[in-house]
Protein backbone atom coordinates (compact mmCIF):
# COMPACT_ATOMS: atom_id res chain seq x y z
CA UNK A 1 0.00 0.00 0.00
CA UNK A 2 1.04 3.63 -0.53
CA UNK A 3 1.28 5.81 2.57
CA UNK A 4 -0.68 9.04 2.25
CA UNK A 5 1.72 11.77 3.41
CA UNK A 6 -1.11 14.19 4.10
CA UNK A 7 -2.74 11.74 6.50
CA UNK A 8 0.66 11.05 8.04
CA UNK A 9 1.14 14.77 8.65
CA UNK A 10 -2.32 14.94 10.26
CA UNK A 11 -1.50 11.97 12.48
CA UNK A 12 1.84 13.50 13.52
CA UNK A 13 0.05 16.68 14.64
CA UNK A 14 -2.39 14.69 16.78
CA UNK A 15 0.47 12.60 18.21
CA UNK A 16 2.40 15.76 19.08
CA UNK A 17 -0.48 17.56 20.78
CA UNK A 18 -2.29 14.47 22.14
CA UNK A 19 -5.43 16.43 21.35
CA UNK A 20 -7.60 16.59 18.23
CA UNK A 21 -8.76 20.16 18.77
CA UNK A 22 -5.27 21.64 19.14
CA UNK A 23 -3.99 19.57 16.22
CA UNK A 24 -6.86 20.75 14.03
CA UNK A 25 -6.10 24.37 14.94
CA UNK A 26 -2.45 23.88 13.98
CA UNK A 27 -3.45 22.30 10.65
CA UNK A 28 -6.18 24.89 9.94
CA UNK A 29 -8.81 22.22 9.34
CA UNK A 30 -12.05 21.32 11.11
CA UNK A 31 -11.79 18.78 13.90
CA UNK A 32 -14.37 16.35 12.37
CA UNK A 33 -12.35 16.34 9.13
CA UNK A 34 -9.19 15.54 11.08
CA UNK A 35 -10.91 12.72 12.96
CA UNK A 36 -12.12 11.17 9.70
CA UNK A 37 -8.65 11.37 8.16
CA UNK A 38 -7.04 9.65 11.16
CA UNK A 39 -9.70 6.93 11.13
CA UNK A 40 -9.09 6.43 7.41
CA UNK A 41 -5.34 6.12 8.05
CA UNK A 42 -5.98 3.47 10.71
CA UNK A 43 -8.17 1.54 8.28
CA UNK A 44 -5.55 1.75 5.54
CA UNK A 45 -2.81 0.51 7.88
CA UNK A 46 -5.07 -2.09 9.46
CA UNK A 47 -4.17 -1.18 13.02
CA UNK A 48 -5.26 1.15 15.80
CA UNK A 49 -2.96 4.13 16.28
CA UNK A 50 -4.72 6.11 18.99
CA UNK A 51 -6.64 5.39 22.16
CA UNK A 52 -9.33 8.05 22.41
CA UNK A 53 -11.13 9.06 25.60
CA UNK A 54 -13.38 12.01 26.31
CA UNK A 55 -10.43 13.90 27.85
CA UNK A 56 -7.25 12.73 26.16
CA UNK A 57 -5.61 10.96 23.26
CA UNK A 58 -2.86 8.39 23.79
CA UNK A 59 -0.73 6.49 21.30
CA UNK A 60 -0.87 2.72 20.95
CA UNK A 61 2.38 0.83 20.48
CA UNK A 62 1.79 0.98 16.72
CA UNK A 63 1.01 4.68 17.01
CA UNK A 64 4.27 5.36 18.86
CA UNK A 65 6.20 3.55 16.15
CA UNK A 66 4.45 5.44 13.37
CA UNK A 67 5.10 8.75 15.15
CA UNK A 68 8.82 7.94 15.32
CA UNK A 69 8.79 7.06 11.61
CA UNK A 70 6.84 10.23 10.77
CA UNK A 71 9.43 12.40 12.52
CA UNK A 72 11.95 11.14 9.97
CA UNK A 73 9.75 10.78 6.88
CA UNK A 74 8.05 14.19 6.95
CA UNK A 75 11.20 16.35 7.37
CA UNK A 76 12.97 14.25 4.74
CA UNK A 77 10.16 14.76 2.23
CA UNK A 78 9.97 18.49 2.99
CA UNK A 79 13.72 18.79 2.41
CA UNK A 80 13.44 16.89 -0.88
CA UNK A 81 10.68 19.19 -2.13
CA UNK A 82 12.75 22.24 -1.15
CA UNK A 83 15.77 20.91 -3.04
CA UNK A 84 13.66 20.39 -6.16
CA UNK A 85 12.37 23.97 -5.96
CA UNK A 86 15.90 25.28 -5.40
CA UNK A 87 17.16 23.55 -8.53
CA UNK A 88 14.21 24.81 -10.54
CA UNK A 89 14.74 28.40 -9.34
CA UNK A 90 18.55 28.37 -9.39
CA UNK A 91 18.84 28.94 -5.64
CA UNK A 92 22.10 28.06 -3.88
CA UNK A 93 21.35 26.91 -0.34
CA UNK A 94 23.34 25.55 2.58
CA UNK A 95 21.63 24.04 5.62
CA UNK A 96 23.56 23.91 8.88
CA UNK A 97 22.46 21.74 11.81
CA UNK A 98 23.55 22.61 15.35
CA UNK A 99 23.35 20.95 18.73
CA UNK A 100 21.71 22.84 21.62
CA UNK A 101 24.09 25.38 23.11
CA UNK A 102 26.55 25.36 20.21
CA UNK A 103 26.26 28.73 18.42
CA UNK A 104 27.19 28.50 14.76
CA UNK A 105 26.27 32.10 13.88
CA UNK A 106 29.85 33.37 13.82
CA UNK A 107 30.83 30.77 11.22
CA UNK A 108 27.75 31.57 9.15
CA UNK A 109 28.54 35.30 9.22
CA UNK A 110 32.11 34.62 8.08
CA UNK A 111 30.86 32.39 5.26
CA UNK A 112 28.11 34.82 4.20
CA UNK A 113 30.63 37.68 3.98
CA UNK A 114 32.26 35.75 1.12
CA UNK A 115 29.16 34.07 -0.32
CA UNK A 116 26.34 36.58 -0.02
CA UNK A 117 24.38 34.80 -2.78
CA UNK A 118 23.97 31.59 -0.77
CA UNK A 119 20.78 31.08 1.25
CA UNK A 120 21.53 29.71 4.73
CA UNK A 121 19.14 27.56 6.75
CA UNK A 122 19.75 26.52 10.37
CA UNK A 123 18.35 23.23 11.65
CA UNK A 124 18.18 22.36 15.38
CA UNK A 125 19.57 18.88 16.06
CA UNK A 126 17.78 17.02 18.84
CA UNK A 127 20.23 15.88 21.47
CA UNK A 128 19.44 12.16 21.24
CA UNK A 129 19.76 11.99 17.41
CA UNK A 130 22.09 14.81 16.46
CA UNK A 131 23.14 13.14 13.22
CA UNK A 132 19.58 12.69 11.92
CA UNK A 133 19.36 15.99 9.95
CA UNK A 134 22.49 14.92 8.03
CA UNK A 135 20.93 11.56 7.19
CA UNK A 136 17.43 12.67 6.20
CA UNK A 137 18.61 15.52 3.96
CA UNK A 138 17.56 18.48 6.09
CA UNK A 139 21.17 19.63 6.63
CA UNK A 140 24.43 19.56 4.68
CA UNK A 141 26.70 19.97 7.69
CA UNK A 142 26.33 19.86 11.46
CA UNK A 143 28.08 21.54 14.38
CA UNK A 144 27.57 18.76 16.89
CA UNK A 145 28.62 17.42 20.24
CA UNK A 146 29.87 13.86 20.57
CA UNK A 147 28.76 11.14 21.10
CA UNK A 148 26.46 10.33 18.17
CA UNK A 149 26.35 7.78 15.36
CA UNK A 150 29.35 8.67 13.20
CA UNK A 151 28.94 5.90 10.63
CA UNK A 152 29.13 7.27 7.10
CA UNK A 153 30.16 10.72 8.33
CA UNK A 154 33.38 12.70 8.09
CA UNK A 155 34.28 14.32 11.42
CA UNK A 156 36.34 17.47 11.94
CA UNK A 157 37.24 18.03 15.63
CA UNK A 158 36.63 21.57 16.91
CA UNK A 159 37.04 21.75 20.68
CA UNK A 160 35.79 20.67 24.08
CA UNK A 161 32.73 21.46 26.18
CA UNK A 162 33.07 20.89 29.97
CA UNK A 163 30.36 19.12 31.94
CA UNK A 164 28.50 20.78 34.77
CA UNK A 165 26.02 19.34 37.25
CA UNK A 166 22.63 21.02 36.83
CA UNK A 167 20.49 20.98 39.97
CA UNK A 168 17.87 23.07 41.80
CA UNK A 169 19.30 26.07 43.63
CA UNK A 170 17.77 24.59 46.80
CA UNK A 171 19.88 21.42 46.54
CA UNK A 172 22.50 21.02 49.34
CA UNK A 173 25.29 20.81 46.73
CA UNK A 174 24.20 23.98 44.92
CA UNK A 175 26.37 26.19 47.16
CA UNK A 176 29.58 24.42 46.16
CA UNK A 177 32.09 26.05 43.78
CA UNK A 178 32.97 22.72 42.15
CA UNK A 179 32.19 19.02 42.47
CA UNK A 180 33.63 15.62 41.66
CA UNK A 181 31.72 12.61 40.40
CA UNK A 182 32.07 11.07 43.85
CA UNK A 183 30.06 13.98 45.27
CA UNK A 184 27.16 12.87 43.08
CA UNK A 185 27.12 9.25 44.26
CA UNK A 186 23.65 8.36 45.45
CA UNK A 187 22.02 11.27 43.60
CA UNK A 188 19.20 10.55 41.17
CA UNK A 189 20.55 11.32 37.71
CA UNK A 190 18.47 12.26 34.68
CA UNK A 191 20.31 10.67 31.78
CA UNK A 192 19.57 9.01 28.44
CA UNK A 193 19.27 5.39 29.65
CA UNK A 194 16.92 6.25 32.49
CA UNK A 195 14.67 8.91 31.01
CA UNK A 196 14.84 10.42 27.54
CA UNK A 197 13.18 13.83 27.71
CA UNK A 198 11.84 15.28 24.50
CA UNK A 199 13.41 18.71 25.00
CA UNK A 200 15.89 20.59 27.15
CA UNK A 201 13.04 22.66 28.53
CA UNK A 202 11.35 19.47 29.78
CA UNK A 203 14.61 18.26 31.34
CA UNK A 204 15.14 21.58 33.12
CA UNK A 205 11.57 21.55 34.43
CA UNK A 206 12.15 18.07 35.87
CA UNK A 207 15.41 19.17 37.48
CA UNK A 208 13.93 22.37 38.91
CA UNK A 209 11.03 20.41 40.40
CA UNK A 210 13.40 18.07 42.24
CA UNK A 211 13.26 14.99 40.01
CA UNK A 212 17.02 14.64 39.67
CA UNK A 213 20.36 16.08 38.63
CA UNK A 214 21.82 16.07 35.11
CA UNK A 215 25.35 16.39 33.80
CA UNK A 216 25.03 18.84 30.93
CA UNK A 217 27.45 20.71 28.66
CA UNK A 218 28.59 24.09 29.96
CA UNK A 219 27.49 25.69 26.68
CA UNK A 220 23.94 24.45 27.26
CA UNK A 221 23.95 25.77 30.83
CA UNK A 222 25.00 29.19 29.55
CA UNK A 223 22.43 29.22 26.76
CA UNK A 224 19.51 28.13 28.95
CA UNK A 225 20.30 29.95 32.19
CA UNK A 226 17.50 29.87 34.78
CA UNK A 227 17.36 31.52 38.23
CA UNK A 228 15.98 28.35 39.83
CA UNK A 229 18.85 26.15 38.62
CA UNK A 230 22.52 25.98 39.65
CA UNK A 231 25.26 24.67 37.34
CA UNK A 232 28.35 23.43 39.19
CA UNK A 233 31.57 22.35 37.40
CA UNK A 234 32.42 18.65 37.80
CA UNK A 235 36.20 18.65 37.76
CA UNK A 236 36.81 14.97 36.97
CA UNK A 237 34.01 14.45 34.43
CA UNK A 238 35.29 14.09 30.84
CA UNK A 239 34.53 16.99 28.52
CA UNK A 240 32.18 16.66 25.59
CA UNK A 241 33.97 16.91 22.25
CA UNK A 242 32.57 19.33 19.68
CA UNK A 243 32.98 18.78 15.95
CA UNK A 244 31.76 19.50 12.47
CA UNK A 245 30.13 16.54 10.75
CA UNK A 246 29.27 15.99 7.10
CA UNK A 247 28.31 12.96 5.02
CA UNK A 248 31.52 11.26 3.93
CA UNK A 249 30.49 11.21 0.27
CA UNK A 250 29.67 14.93 0.03
CA UNK A 251 32.42 16.91 -1.68
CA UNK A 252 30.64 19.91 -3.20
CA UNK A 253 32.83 22.99 -3.59
CA UNK A 254 30.45 25.22 -1.61
CA UNK A 255 30.34 22.74 1.25
CA UNK A 256 34.14 22.42 1.32
CA UNK A 257 34.46 26.19 1.53
CA UNK A 258 32.00 26.36 4.41
CA UNK A 259 33.89 23.62 6.26
CA UNK A 260 37.17 25.47 5.87
CA UNK A 261 35.72 28.76 7.11
CA UNK A 262 33.69 27.15 9.92
CA UNK A 263 36.63 25.07 11.14
CA UNK A 264 38.88 28.11 11.47
CA UNK A 265 36.14 30.29 12.98
CA UNK A 266 34.79 27.80 15.49
CA UNK A 267 38.20 26.59 16.65
CA UNK A 268 39.16 30.18 17.32
CA UNK A 269 35.96 30.72 19.33
CA UNK A 270 36.19 27.42 21.25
Amino acid sequence: MDLDLRKLRYFAAVAEHRHFGRAADQLYIAQPVLSRQIKALEQELGCELLVRTTRSVELTAAGKQLYEEAQQILPSMAAAVRRVHDVDQGVKRLAVAFSPGLPVSEAIRAFTSRHADVEIDVVPARWWEQDQPLRDGRAHVGYLRRPFDESGLRIIPIGHDPRVACMPVTHPLACRQELTRADLDGERMLDVPNRRTSSLEEKFELIASGHGIALIPLSVARSYSRPDLANIPVTDAPDFETCLAVAADRREKLLREFLDIATATLRHAA
